[in-house]
Parts: C-alpha cells; sequence; structure tokens
C-alpha cells in the first residue's frame, strides 16, 4: 500500500511549490507543545522543534489545554452560524477585546471590527474600505494606494497589488493586478542615520504629493517586513507614514497580520511608533494557530463615514465570517496573552536566538543575522537550497521553512531558553551544511 507521503504527492498541491512526485514532505504524526513528530519517505521518524510556529501563528504551543478546552466549550454549544443578521457571544467578546488591546491616542481610536477568514481577506477588506471611505468623502478618483518595497500582504488579486511588484512573489501576474506606487524600502534599523531617514521621508514625500489625488491609503507591515525578507526598520519610519497620510488626507493601513500579538516586542508594532492607523489587519496568532480567523478594524470616523454615505454598507461578507469556534479560539488565544507573561518569553526567545545565531556571521556566505522581539534571521549572499537546509535542519532536530536567501525561526512564545538555543544550533548547523555540500557539488 503506498505511504501517505506517496498519496499525497499523487493528489495534493503544496503552496509555493509545483505539483510534484518528488516534492520533499514529511507526515506529522503527533505534536505537542513545541514539538513535532515526523515521518520521512524512508519511514524514518524525528522529533524536531517547530522553529515556524506553523507560518508565526501557533504562539502558545500544540494541544495548549487552555485553547483546547475553549474550543471543546464551544463545540458543545454550536460550531457555525452566520453572521449576516445573527451574533453570538464569542464575536462580540472578541471584538470587545481587540478594541481594548489596540494602541490608541486621544485624537484616533479603533472602535469598529469586521472578521474575515484570513489575513489577505482582512487586507482586501482594508483595501476596498478604504476606498469606499474616499469616494463617500466625495473623492471617489482615489483608488490607489501607495506602499514601500519590500512588503507582502497576501495571495488574493488586491493584496498581490500592494506586496513587491519586483521582489515578490507575483510577478506572474503583472497584467490583472492594480496599478499602484511604491516608495523606496526604508533604511534598515540596524544601520539607519537621521540623514537617510529624511532622504527616505523626502522620497516618500514626494510620490504622495504627486499622487495625491488617486491615493486612497498608505499601506505598510509596521517595523518588521515579514515574507517579503524579514527586514526590520525604524519606528520612527512608521510614524512619517502617520504624518503623510494626514497630510494629504489618505488613510493609514498597518498590516500586523505577522507583528502583531508581541511577536517585535510590543503588543502591536504600532506601539513602537506611539502610531494608530485608521485602519489594522490582524490574523495568524489571533487564534493561537488553531483556526483560521482574521480581523480588519478600524477607526469610528471610517465606518460613520462609509456607513452613512453611497452604498451604506462595507462591500463584504465571507460565508465563515466570525465562525464561532475560530472566535472561541481567539478568545482564549487573547486570554493567554492577557494573563500571562509574553513580554518575559518575547524577552527570552530574543536573547537565545541572538546569542545562538551571531556564529553563523561567521561563514563566509552569510551577509547578515538579525533579531527583533521574537525573530531570528539568518541571511545568505545567494539563495537557499530549500530542501537541503530543511533536510539538514530536521537532522540536528529542528523545522524551518527558508525562503529566497533566508533561514529564520518565528518560535512558539512558551519555548524554553534551553529549546531555543536547540532551534539556533540546528539553524545554523544546517545552514553550514548545506553550504559545504553545495560547495562540494560545484567543486565536482
Amino acid at each position: 500500500m503506498p505511504s501517505l507521503i506517496e498519496r499525497d504527492r499523487a493528489t495534493l498541491w503544496h503552496p509555493y511549490a509545483p505539483a510534484s512526485g518528488a516534492l520533499p514532505l514529511w507526515e506529522v504524526e503527533a505534536a505537542d507543545g513545541v514539538a513535532l513528530r515526523l515521518r520521512d519517505h524512508d519511514g524514518r521518524v524525528h522529533e524536531v522543534l517547530d522553529a515556524m510556529s506553523s507560518w508565526w501563528a501557533v504562539i502558545h504551543g500544540y494541544r495548549n489545554p487552555v485553547m483546547d478546552a475553549a474550543i471543546q466549550r464551544q463545540l458543545s454549544s454550536f460550531s457555525h452560524v452566520m453572521f449576516g443578521g445573527l451574533t453570538h457571544q464569542p464575536a462580540v467578546e472578541l471584538a470587545e477585546t481587540l478594541l481594548a488591546m489596540v494602541p490608541l491616542e486621544p485624537e484616533r481610536r479603533l472602535e469598529r471590527v469586521f472578521l474575515a477568514d484570513s489575513g489577505s481577506i482582512s487586507v482586501e477588506v482594508a483595501l476596498k474600505l478604504a476606498v469606499q471611505f474616499q469616494t463617500a468623502s466625495g473623492r471617489p478618483g482615489r483608488q490607489r494606494f501607495l506602499t514601500i518595497r519590500g512588503g507582502y500582504h497576501g495571495d488574493t488579486f488586491a493584496a498581490m497589488g500592494v506586496c513587491d511588484p519586483v521582489d515578490g512573489m507575483h510577478s506572474a501576474f503583472p497584467g490583472l493586478l492594480a496599478s499602484n506606487i511604491f516608495a523606496p524600502r526604508p533604511p534598515a534599523a540596524a544601520t539607519a542615520t537621521a540623514e537617510a531617514i529624511q532622504e527616505w521621508r523626502a522620497a516618500v514625500e514626494d510620490l504622495a504629493r504627486r499622487s495625491s489625488n488617486e491615493l486612497a491609503a498608505i499601506i505598510a507591515e509596521p517595523i518588521l517586513q515579514g515574507a517579503g525578507g524579514m527586514f526590520n526598520y525604524p519606528a520612527e519610519c512608521v510614524t512619517i507614514l502617520r504624518e503623510i497620510a494626514d497630510h494629504h488626507g489618505l488613510l493609514l493601513i498597518l498590516d500586523e497580520i505577522a507583528t502583531g500579538f508581541g511577536r517585535t516586542g510590543e503588543l502591536f508594532a504600532a506601539g513602537q511608533a506611539g502610531v494608530v492607523p485608521d485602519i489594522l489587519c490582524v490574523g495568524k496568532a489571533l487564534t493561537g494557530g488553531y483556526l483560521t480567523l482574521a480581523a480588519t478594524l478600524c477607526t469610528g470616523e471610517v465606518a460613520r463615514v462609509v456607513s452613512n454615505r453611497a452604498a451604506g454598507a462595507l462591500l463584504h461578507g465571507p460565508t465563515f465570517m466570525a465562525n464561532p469556534l475560530a472566535c472561541a479560539a481567539a478568545n482564549a488565544s487573547l486570554g493567554i496573552l492577557r494573563d500571562g507573561n509574553w513580554r518575559v518569553d518575547v524577552a527570552r526567545i530574543n536573547a537565545g536566538l541572538t546569542a545562538g545565531l551571531a556564529p553563523a556571521m561567521e561563514l563566509d556566505a552569510v551577509t547578515d543575522v538579525r533579531t527583533i522581539g521574537a525573530v531570528g534571521v539568518i541571511e545568505l549572499r545567494d539563495a537557499v537550497h530549500v530542501p537541503a537546509v530543511t533536510r539538514a535542519a530536521v537532522e540536528h532536530g529542528v523545522w524551518v521553512r527558508p525562503f529566497r536567501n533566508l533561514v529564520y525561526a518565528m518560535p512558539p512564545y512558551i519555548s524554553s531558553a534551553a529549546d531555543v538555543g536547540v532551534m539556533a544550533a540546528g539553524m545554523v548547523a544546517a545552514v553550514t551544511g548545506a553550504v559545504h555540500a553545495n560547495n562540494q557539488t560545484v567543486a565536482g
């Protein structure tokens, strides 16, 4: 009988991969805490630590008893109802909790929550909301967006249109994507000077000034760009985006799908800049990785303008919007954050990654090693051979999923100092081994 991996290769299509019978795969047999038990195509079992939090979502670990219990309680009541014309306690509680957690300032506060079913959809909703706001404000020509190079906001069409058009993953669709305006990437946080920041500000301001009558909003990932390159930039640059948006009558959309809920060291990365956006997108860690759910939050002004004019409604409505099981999971996840020591956890992970990844800088193939919050990155000169690095990491007891020229970690917050040490050592060993093997192949 074919193995599960063989059956998978014959039927399934995995993300960012060809439909190929040679696709490297590992079967997950169990997951608990920070650990995964994997079986490879040869039948060998590997016990590994998940340095990825399953694409940055499983911040409380697998089989978390609080999360499990919350979902079981909701399941005993009802698992799903439509959200058109109906409501339920998990959704209301979630909205109230989110609004109490987000940054605020006297003149601007987030007051409304639209519950979507994925991060990409929350961005789609944010972009549509910005256009509806401008139209309702008497500026129907404002339907484009200003963003910064290096960004990633999702794989659906409007979201792809604000991802980096050259170095992103969506260059295969140039004729289908909206034509938006891309400012230079901000200077790197580690090396930014006051002069470089001001030069960047002037470039963004110039683009906004020349196109303000076409622009609905500015959209950016604050502080840390995720899938666009794990690149972190100064908080001052987020403040600059806020100021430029205000000056030209634009909304500011901050995409915190990857950065929200403590990942960068603050509950929300925007908090490091003291900025409140007009629209905020969150997802991934929102449910602790248990179920898919995201949210688009907006200010009271945005909600009032859109609701009182033109269509009178936000024109979006996913079938599984505000799914009760997902909302219950999110409430449990946010409760763990609210009641726990996530700041201590993130600081512990940062210290472990900073120390553990430092030896990678001694490798000729490595150009940079950087950390921010519970994120650690090894940047190589050349593109990573993903199968080789992944296999090498598994052999050293760590699960990673590199991309482009980056090998990185975003560990679950429950990871102990010892866990983080193993993850970092495994990453360095995997990079060392993969580079050495590649050099031997080239030499041969």
